[in-house]
Order: structure tokens, then C-alpha cells, then sequence
């Protein structure tokens, strides 16, 4: 199935890209989630336009993203968790809202959610590294504490 991409799909690609996937995928995941489009003639044409405001913006963006990055360094980000065990071990676990929610109330830049990649389930107390995907060439490693409440 052929589709052009309307958002940013990790490990497939960016917005304006053609990309050739199977009908499944498209038909289940990406279509419902309009995270894609059928490629058709007048979609094709689109793309051009959507390329040419990408890549305004990514000029743009670029330096802003190393500023939010430098905003990111110094910065100590606790979460806290709802409650935990005895052992540490949460009764839940911690989202990627959750961290931005932590980053804006530590004084940090308001991210989208969608940035923020976790490296798996955080379910323990502690400190975890998190990565932030500010832009194409720029990501920022945060290390983040987790607290019971």
C-alpha cells in the first residue's frame, strides 16, 4: 500500500514522505490514526507543499531546539509516582506525560508529550535516563527521579 506521511512515524519517516507499507499496517494503524494518507495524484502534489514548510521549519527549528536543549541540561526533574511497595516497585508507572508535566513544574520548556521517549516501563523508584527528541539531529539525555508519594 502506498501512503504519504502527514506526521513524523518512528522507524518509517517523516511528514511528506512516500512510503510503500503493508495493507495491513496502513489500513490498521496508520490510516485510522491519521497518521497517513492514500497516496493519489492530488495527494502527490501535496507533498511538494509540505516539503517546502518542512523544511522552513526545520531551519527554524534547529536552532531553537539546541536552546530548549541547553534549557534541558542542568536540569534536576523529580517525578512523583502515585504510591510504591515495599520494595520500591510501583503500583503503576510513569508515562511520558507525566515527565513533561515533572520538566514544566521543575522550570524547564513545555514539551509535547511525543518528544519524550522512555527507555521502557519506568515501574521502580530512582533515577532513570530519558530521552528527549527535540529535532532530526538534536536529542537531549535527561535524568530524571522517581519518588513515591
Amino acid at each position: 500500500m502506498k501512503l504519504i506521511l502527514t506526521a513524523d512515524v518512528p522507524n518509517l519517516g517523516a511528514p511528506g514522505d512516500i512510503v510503500e507499507v503493508k495493507d495491513g499496517y496502513g489500513r490498521n494503524l496508520l490510516l485510522p490514526r491519521k497518521l497517513a494518507v492514500v497516496a493519489t495524484r492530488g495527494a502527490e502534489k501535496q507533498v511538494a507543499a509540505i516539503r517546502r514548510a518542512q523544511k522552513a521549519r526545520e531551519i527554524r527549528d534547529l536552532g531553537h531546539a539546541k536552546e530548549v536543549a541547553g534549557q534541558l541540561e542542568g536540569l534536576a526533574v523529580t517525578v512523583t509516582a502515585k504510591a510504591a511497595g515495599d520494595s520500591g516497585r510501583l503500583f503503576g508507572s510513569v508515562t511520558a506525560a507525566d515527565v513533561v508535566a515533572a520538566i514544566r513544574s521543575a522550570g524547564g520548556p513545555t514539551l509535547d508529550r511525543r518528544v519524550v521517549e522512555l527507555p521502557a516501563q519506568i515501574k521502580t523508584v530512582g533515577k532513570h535516563p530519558v530521552a528527549v527528541r527535540l529535532h532530526p539531529d538534536v536529542t537531549s539525555t535527561l535524568d530524571i527521579e522517581v519518588v513515591a508519594s
